[in-house]
Parts: structure tokens; C-alpha cells; sequence
């Protein structure tokens, strides 16, 4: 059920209706389209629609009515007994696909306080009957109602989640406390549900990550390490695809996982760039970006699926001369090359060249350097040991400075820019 209160209704929100009912297991066996200046505040579609949806129930003999809208718990339930069937809106349906995705122990909590904070403005019978009985003089009356009841149930309970949730961010920020204290930068893929952010994550990282054609694919963050060209790496991290409207209720639940885009050093925005809305969902993207307060991050925009479109890979670069778009195809691989170039182009402007004059008992430090930066250079000095000159970015000369076997003596006062290639 798609109902149009201002200006015109658009088929991409009917269609992506369609697609959440899909990708929550249900069976479409029909449409009602709907026009109202405002919704009407028992129904929210009006008595009229709602004795039509309940016809189309009927003769469908279905038993879910969606609304591609949130409802109010009083309209949600007015409309229930008109059509004979459940109804379910927006946020409730969208909740409903997460619960089935949701297969780590946080992502199962997350999506559980979502619900339960949904399904506490649900709470509308009590049964006085079941009430709970308090003995003592002073204290005998009718006690608990059912309603109340549950609600004290479900306020325990969203406390409880909260607890557990808050000791999983503990420990999240402990591992990416962990993660900088080596001086990896680490890239977040970030992008409208179903973008292919999970196929580009597999085939950057050779992983196994599951991907499907279908809204919320994949819920549960995956981090993994991957070598850019020029002898540098990345942490690259998977993330919930976003979509319109999203529910505020999963934001804030997803708000520990959703810190691993907020702390990143780069977001790659994965766009489908055979979707004729994609300017719309990039939007939508930056929307749910600015309320995670990720959205001064810098970005490269990653236009997928250019096996269905038919373009090359390529890539552009701003009016600064840095690589901002790359057209890719995470399914047949095409411009994957072009898009670790990105990445390394991204990270080398902030490195500096420095030499570093190692004696010979420095072999460790030496053996260290090699296998984590980009050593340009190597001499042998006339006294012993090795001339080393590197490029290194901020944090990596404070990683390195910070190590126990180095000494301040071993680098050479001079220090130049590593200017980023040039040309497209």
C-alpha cells in the first residue's frame, strides 16, 4: 500500500516497496495506490482505501497488508480490524528483514532493541484479570494490568540490551584502539543497500563475505587487510547498505557498528550505476552519513556495476588533481586495478620522504621497516649499516618513533613532499 500526499507518487519508491517485501519473504499478489492531502488520523489512509484494502485482502485471501509509510500503533490497529489481516509498515517490515539477516551475537542484539523500542508504542490490550496481586495492608488492589506488565518487561529489557551493547562497543573500541596503534588507515564501504558493496568487498579481499540481489544482503561488519600498490596497506571494513527513510530506531541500535564508518579514514561510496535513481540514493547516503556525523569524511565514489551499463573502467580526478570517481565491476572484475590505484593515490599525499641512517645491530628495525612501509631507497654508508629512505605518513613516523629499538639519532634532518602522480 503506497499512498501519495504531496506532489507525485514515484514508481523507484513503489518498486523498492516491492523489493523489501521480497527480500522478506513474501509473496506480492497485489498494489493499492492511494492520494491524500493529509493522512487521516485513524486509518492513515481514509475509511474509503481502507474498506478497498480490505476487499483486495479478501479476494487475494492474503494475510499481510503493507504500507509503505509508518503508522501510528492506533492507525496500525484501526486499519488491522478493518482489512482482517495484520498490517505492517515501513519500519516494522524493514526491522523484519533485519531479524532475519542479523547472524552475529551483536547484530542479533542490535536488531532486538530495535524491535522491542518499536513494539513499546505497540502495547494496546491489558487484561485486568491477570493482574499481579500485592498482599499486605495498604497494598491490596488491582496491581499489574497486562499492559503494564509488558511494558515493565520490555523497559527491562531494552535496559539489559543496552547494557550488553554498551560492553560490545567497549570492546569494539578496544580492537580499533588495538588497529591504530599500527599504523594502518583503515576505508569503509558505505552506499545504498544492494549497491554491491559486499561483491566489491570479496573481490578486493578474496573473501567469502555473502552477497545477493537483495535489499540488506548483509548486516554484520567484516574487517579485512588488503596491500595497495607502493608497498601500503588498508583496513577495509563492509557495512550495512543504507536505504530512504531509515528507520531511527535501527540507526541508533546500529550506533556501535555504525562507528566503525564514523571512525574511518576514507569512505568509499559504492554506487549502482546501472539504477536510474543513483543521484537520489547517493543522497539518501549522505543523509544517513551526516546523522552518524561521518559526513565531513573524505570520500572516492565507486560507480558499480558498469558490466550492466556498458562503460569502461575509468577513473576522475577533482580540481586538486586526486582521483574521486572510479567506474569498476565488482562481478567481472574490471577496474579493480584502477581503484587500488585510488586508494594509494588517496593515503600518498600525506607522506613525506625521510632517510633514516641504521647501524648494524639495527637488523630488526631494518627486517620491520622493510615489510610494513614503502621503502624508496637503500644505500650502505661507508661506516656500516644501512641509508634508508622511506615514505611515510604522519601517524607512521609517530608509530615508528614510538618503537623501543629506535633512536631518534638514526634519522637524517631532511625531509621532502611525495607529490601524488599525475595525469588521468
Amino acid at each position: 500500500m503506497q499512498l501519495r500526499l504531496s506532489g507525485r507518487l514515484e514508481p523507484e519508491v513503489l518498486e523498492e516497496l516491492r523489493l523489501l517485501a521480497v527480500s522478506a519473504g513474501a509473496d506480492v499478489c497485489g498494489t493499492i495506490l492511494g492520494s491524500r492531502q493529509v493522512p487521516d488520523a485513524a486509518t492513515f489512509v481514509g475509511k474509503g482505501k481502507a474498506e478497498e484494502i480490505r476487499d483486495v485482502v479478501a479476494r487475494e485471501q492474503a494475510d499481510l497488508v503493507l504500507v509503505n509509510h509508518d503508522l501510528s500503533p492506533a492507525q496500525e490497529r484501526n486499519l488491522e480490524k478493518i482489512a482482517n489481516c495484520r498490517v505492517l509498515d515501513r519500519t516494522g517490515l524493514i526491522l523484519d528483514i533485519f531479524a532475519q539477516r542479523a547472524h552475529s551475537a551483536e547484530g542479533k542484539l542490535q536488531v532486538e532493541l530495535a524491535q522491542l523500542e518499536h513494539m513499546s508504542t505497540r502495547l494496546v490490550r491489558g487484561w485486568t484479570h491477570l493482574g499481579r496481586q500485592k498482599g499486605g495492608i495498604g497494598l491490596r488492589g488491582p496491581g499489574e494490568t497486562q499492559l503494564e506488565t509488558d511494558r515493565r518487561l520490555i523497559r527491562d529489557r531494552i535496559k539489559k540490551l543496552n547494557e550488553r551493547l554498551e560492553q560490545v562497543s567497549v570492546q569494539r573500541r578496544s580492537r580499533r584502539k588495538a588497529r591504530h596503534k599500527v599504523p594502518i588507515p583503515t576505508v569503509s564501504l558505505v552506499g545504498y543497500t544492494n549497491a554491491g558493496k559486499s561483491s566489491l568487498f570479496n573481490r578486493l579481499t578474496a573473501s567469502a563475505v555473502y552477497a545477493a540481489d537483495q535489499l540488506f544482503a548483509t548486516l554484520d561488519p567484516t574487517m579485512r587487510r588488503i596491500e595497495l600498490p607502493g608497498k601500503a596497506s588498508v583496513i577495509l571494513g563492509d557495512t550495512v547498505g543504507f536505504i530512504r527513510h531509515l528507520p531511527h530506531d535501527l540507526v541508533e541500535a546500529f550506533k556501535s557498528t555504525l562507528e566503525e564508518v564514523a571512525e574511518a579514514d576514507l569512505l568509499l561510496h559504492v554506487v549502482d550505476a546501472a539504477n536510474p535513481e543513483r543521484l537520489d540514493q547517493m543522497q539518501q547516503v549522505n543523509n544517513v552519513l551526516a546523522e552518524i556525523e561521518a559526513q565531513s569524511i573524505a570520500q572516492i565514489t565507486v560507480f558499480n556495476k558498469i558490466d550492466l551499463t556498458g562503460e569502461a573502467p575509468r577513473f576522475e580526478r577533482d580540481a586538486n588533481g586526486h582521483i574521486s570517481r572510479v567506474w569498476v565491476s565488482a562481478r567481472t572484475g574490471e577496474g579493480m586495478d584502477l581503484l587500488l590505484q585510488a586508494l594509494a593515490d588517496h593515503f600518498r599525499r600525506h607522506r613525506q620522504r625521510y632517510r633514516f641512517c641504521l647501524p648494524p645491530e639495527a637488523g630488526r628495525l631494518r627486517a620491520v621497516l622493510y615489510e610494513r612501509f614503502d621503502v624508496i631507497r637503500e644505500t650502505a654508508p661507508e661506516t656500516g649499516g644501512w641509508m634508508l629512505e622511506l615514505a611515510l605518513e604522519p601517524a607512521q613516523l609517530a608509530w615508528l618513533r614510538q618503537q623501543s629499538d629506535f633512536r631518534e639519532s638514526y634519522q637524517v634532518p631532511e625531509a621532502e613532499s611525495i607529490l601524488a602522480p599525475t595525469g588521468s
